[in-house]
């Protein structure tokens, strides 16, 4: 355990830093505590000479406590609110997710770019973000500089969002349910679409209805984390058999070892939290929501630990030198599914 220690600490330390920074500087809270974290540890690794006594506490950082972040977003979903959102909202997020990864296959192949790469774009820009890529990475066995190339992207067209969507859903002559549809669909982060939202709710003046909303239409894209994982775990898995068979190789592979099973905890964790809103009533209730919110806010910040974590195992120079293709998979991917979102809000007469 001692060799754990010194890495974890090091991800701790950085992670706390993140969060203070933002917590101090309100201006701040757009660029966010995992994209902090995971600049100021490929900073900080440039002056580490010897790596070798946090190596084994920064691995277990950067793929342990990401899951356990995944598994404890959980508590923030209730399925039974999700569900009654869903029902309006998921036509347009099948089609937005659905066009974001398509697209981040077709650029995939025009451009030559990897296709762990490719696919944490493509299913970060759908979902949800640092979050769907901290799901889908364990999956695919993508290692640390993909990840922060991943995360990086999805950064910059998140604060782009959040700047010029409000201006934009105005223009476009929005009603507020759908603005909260667009910046809950077409928007890559939660703390992008509350940022989104809530200035739609200041110039609107809509008390918080929109950001409510628009909250609980992200949390429903969050779910699709669970078919896309499963998907791509069989995907790997066929792949794996497919290429022991051409290498005449006896090593047996198994769903069962790649299988995600924190993305089970996570639905067992959602499941537990809609069960509990549903049977407890006044101060049990209250009780159990403080609980959740705790949870909530843990996975959060295990989330920004473990972006400290990449950033501690990431060349930034090759990072900045190899960005132009995922920056433009990143670009096409973004366009593509705020197009969608609002073609299928005047579709079904929402807008």
């Amino acid at each position: 355990m001692k060799k754990y220690v010194k890495g974890i600490l090091l991800c701790l330390a950085i992670a706390l830093g993140a969060t203070l920074a933002v917590n101090s500087f309100s201006a701040l809270e757009i660029i966010g505590a995992p994209v902090i974290s995971i600049i100021l540890g490929m900073i900080l690794t440039l002056f580490i000479k010897n790596k070798e006594p946090f190596a084994k506490g920064i691995t277990f950082t950067s793929k342990k406590v990401l899951q356990y972040a995944v598994i404890l977003l959980g508590f923030g979903l209730n399925l039974a609110m999700v569900g009654k959102v869903g029902l309006t909202s998921l036509p347009i997020i099948i089609s937005t997710i659905s066009t974001s990864l398509i697209m981040a296959f077709i650029m995939y192949k025009l451009i030559k770019i990897p296709s762990k790469t490719a696919t944490l774009i493509g299913v970060g820009s759908s979902i949800c973000g640092g979050s769907a890529i901290a799901a889908t990475a364990p999956v695919i066995d993508a290692d640390d500089e993909e990840i922060a190339q991943s995360i990086s992207v999805i950064f910059l067209f998140n604060v782009i969002a959040a700047l010029i969507f409000p201006t934009l859903g105005g223009w476009l002559g929005m009603s507020d349910v759908g603005f909260g549809l667009f910046a809950g669909t077409a928007v890559n982060d939660t703390s992008s679409v509350t940022a989104a939202a809530s200035t739609w709710d200041t110039l609107h003046n809509t008390n918080g209805s929109v950001l409510e909303y628009a909250t609980i239409v992200k949390l429903t894209r969050t779910l699709a984390i669970i078919p896309i994982t499963l998907v791509l775990a069989f995907i790997r898995t066929r792949k794996e058999k497919m290429l022991n068979e051409n290498n005449n190789s006896t090593t047996k592979v198994s769903i069962k070892k790649i299988f995600p099973m924190f993305i089970l905890y996570f639905v067992l964790a959602s499941v537990i939290t809609t069960i509990v809103q549903a049977l407890l009533t006044g101060q049990a209730l209250e009780n159990a929501q403080a609980v959740f919110g705790f949870l909530k806010q843990l996975s959060k910040f295990f989330i920004v630990m473990a972006m400290a974590a990449i950033g501690l195992n990431t060349n930034i120079v090759k990072l900045v030198k190899s960005g132009g293709k995922p920056i433009i998979l990143g670009l096409v991917c973004w366009v593509s599914i705020a197009f969608v979102s609002i073609v299928m809000q005047n579709l079904i007469g929402v807008i």
